[in-house]
C-alpha cells in the first residue's frame, strides 16, 4: 500500500455477507483509500439463511433478504461479473468482461456455491434444483406453491434436512435420501443424527438412509428417480441438497494455496501462497478461507458458519490497515444454529472434532437437551435443541479446554451421565458435504483462548 495502511486500493472480490463486514470495517477502522466490491451475482448483498426456512415457507419474498448497510462505504460496487484470475505480481483481479481491476491489498471473499448433480443431463431436468442463491430460492418456492405431488430431497445435511422440514410443514409429501446412516449425522454425530432420523420420520418424512439415488428420470421435465436398493419413486420436484463448492477456480494459475477446500490462509487471514510463504496484501475470509485454530489441534477449519463469516470478515479488515503489532488473530469459537421440525438447533465448538458425547442436560426422549462433546479428555463442542440459554457456559468450557466430560453444575435433569461414542463417521460416507472440514494437526496441546483487548 502506499504509504500509511489507511490509505490506498482495497478490491474485496466476493459481494456477500463477508464482503460487505469487512468493507464495513474497514471505514471504520479509518481506510480513507479507494474500495472496490466485485461479485458475480447482480443483487447487492442478501441474508442466505432465510432461503431455506422463511423463503421456502413462503413467509418472505426472495428479493426481500437484503442485508442492511451499516455505514456509508463511499465504494466503487462490480455487480454481475466474476472473477476469472489474479495476478499476484502485477496486483491486478481479472473479471469475466475483459476488465482488470488493480489493488494494494485485497480480501478473498468468494464463498461457496450449490455442489451440482454430478449427471448434467439429469441435473437439467426441469424440476431439478440446488438452493443456495436468491434466485435459486425464489424459483424453488414458485415451485413449491404449485403444490408438487412429491418433492425429493437428496442430501440430508442441515439445508436439506430444512428443506425437507419447509416442505412437511407446506403439506407436501417429502421423500429424503441420504448415504449415511441419519440425517444430520455428519454435523452432530450418531446420537443426534438417530434423534433427528426419530423426528423426521414423526414429521411424516419417507427418510431413506443408507441409499443413493443413482439416478433422476425424465425425458424434460423430472418423473421420478432411482434408488441404489433396487426401488424408485414418482417425483416431480428433486432438490439436490449435497453440500458446498468453494469458489477458488479463478485463483488456479495465481500462486497462491487454494483448491478444493479453500484458500490456506493464517489465523490472521492473510493467504499463504504455494510454497506455504504467508502473503502481507492477500487476506481470505469467509466460506471460502481454510484457517488453523489452536483449540482444534490447529487444524485447518473450512466453516460455512454465519457467524463466522462476520467474526473473520472484521478480523480480516481489522488486520489489513493496521501494523504487524496491532493484528489480531481470528480466534472465534465456531457457533450455528438451525431450525426444522419444530426443533432450534444452536451449536459452539466443532461436534465433528471429538471421540465421546453425553447428554449433559434434558433428554432425548423429549427432545430439549444439551449434548456436550469431548476430545481425548477436553471438551471440544456444544450442541443445544430446544435448550439454547446454557450455551455460553459451554463454550466457556470450550475456550478454556475444561475436562471431559463436564462436571455437574449446569445439568437440570440428565437422562445418562454415561458418555457414549460420538459416532461421527467419515465425510466419505455421506451424501452430503461436510459445514464444518478439519485438515491437517500438529502434536495435541491444551490450551486456553485468551480474547485480546479490543
Amino acid at each position: 500500500m502506499h504509504g500509511e495502511p489507511r490509505d490506498g486500493r482495497i478490491v474485496i472480490v466476493g459481494a456477500s455477507l463477508t464482503g460487505l463486514r469487512a468493507a464495513e470495517k474497514l471505514r471504520e477502522e479509518g481506510f480513507t483509500g479507494s474500495l472496490t466490491l466485485v461479485g458475480e451475482e447482480p443483487q447487492p448483498p442478501y441474508d442466505r439463511p432465510p432461503l431455506s426456512k422463511q423463503v421456502l415457507l413462503g413467509k418472505v419474498p426472495a428479493g426481500h433478504t437484503g442485508l442492511p448497510q451499516r455505514r456509508e462505504l463511499d465504494a466503487q460496487w462490480k455487480l454481475g461479473v466474476r472473477a476469472t484470475g489474479l495476478d499476484p505480481i502485477e496486483k491486478r483481479v481479472l473479471l469475466a468482461d475483459g476488465a482488470e481491476v488493480p489493488f494494494d491489498r485485497l480480501l478473498i471473499a468468494t464463498g461457496t456455491r450449490a455442489r451440482p448433480w454430478p449427471h448434467p443431463a439429469e441435473g437439467a431436468l426441469d424440476g431439478v434444483f440446488t438452493l443456495r442463491t436468491s434466485d435459486e430460492a425464489r424459483r424453488l418456492a414458485e415451485h413449491l406453491d404449485a403444490g408438487p405431488r412429491r418433492v425429493l430431497v437428496i442430501g440430508a445435511g442441515f439445508t436439506g434436512s430444512e428443506i425437507a422440514s419447509a416442505c412437511r410443514e407446506r403439506g407436501l409429501a417429502v421423500t429424503v435420501a441420504e448415504r449415511g446412516p441419519a440425517p444430520l449425522v455428519g454435523a452432530l454425530g450418531g446420537t443426534l443424527g438417530a434423534l433427528a432420523a426419530k423426528l423426521q420420520r414423526a414429521h411424516g418424512v419417507d427418510l431413506r438412509c443408507g441409499v443413493t439415488v443413482t439416478a433422476l428420470e425424465g425425458d424434460d421435465r423430472l418423473t421420478g428417480a432411482q434408488f441404489s436398493d433396487g426401488t424408485r419413486i414418482d417425483a416431480d420436484l428433486a432438490v439436490v441438497a449435497l453440500g458446498a463448492v468453494r469458489n477458488t477456480e479463478w485463483l488456479a494459475e495465481s500462486g497462491l494455496a487454494a483448491g478444493p477446500r479453500g484458500v490456506t490462509c493464517d489465523a490472521g487471514c492473510r493467504a499463504f501462497d504455494m510454497y506455504g510463504i504467508v502473503t502481507d496484501d492477500i487476506f481470505a475470509a469467509g466460506d471460502v478461507a481454510r484457517f488453523p485454530h489452536p483449540l482444534f489441534e490447529y487444524q485447518l477449519l473450512s466453516l460455512e458458519h454465519w457467524g463466522n463469516a462476520v467474526a473473520q470478515a472484521e478480523v480480516a479488515a481489522h488486520n489489513m490497515v493496521n501494523p504487524g503489532p496491532r493484528r489480531r488473530p481470528h480466534l472465534t469459537v465456531p457457533a450455528f444454529w438451525s431450525s426444522q421440525f419444530g426443533l432450534n438447533i444452536k451449536s459452539v465448538g466443532v461436534p465433528t472434532f471429538s471421540d465421546q458425547v453425553v447428554i449433559a442436560q434434558g433428554s432425548l426422549k423429549d427432545a430439549r437437551l444439551v449434548a456436550v462433546y469431548g476430545y481425548r479428555g477436553r471438551v471440544t463442542a456444544a450442541v443445544s435443541v430446544n435448550q439454547a440459554r446454557s450455551l455460553e457456559y459451554y463454550q466457556r468450557l470450550i475456550e478454556t479446554a475444561a475436562p471431559f466430560p463436564p462436571a455437574p453444575g449446569a445439568a437440570d435433569r440428565i437422562e445418562s451421565p454415561d458418555p457414549v461414542p460420538s459416532d461421527v463417521p467419515d465425510p466419505k460416507l455421506l451424501s452430503h458435504g461436510p459445514t464444518v472440514a478439519l485438515t491437517g494437526h500438529l502434536p495435541d496441546r491444551r490450551l486456553t483462548v485468551v480474547q485480546p483487548a479490543r
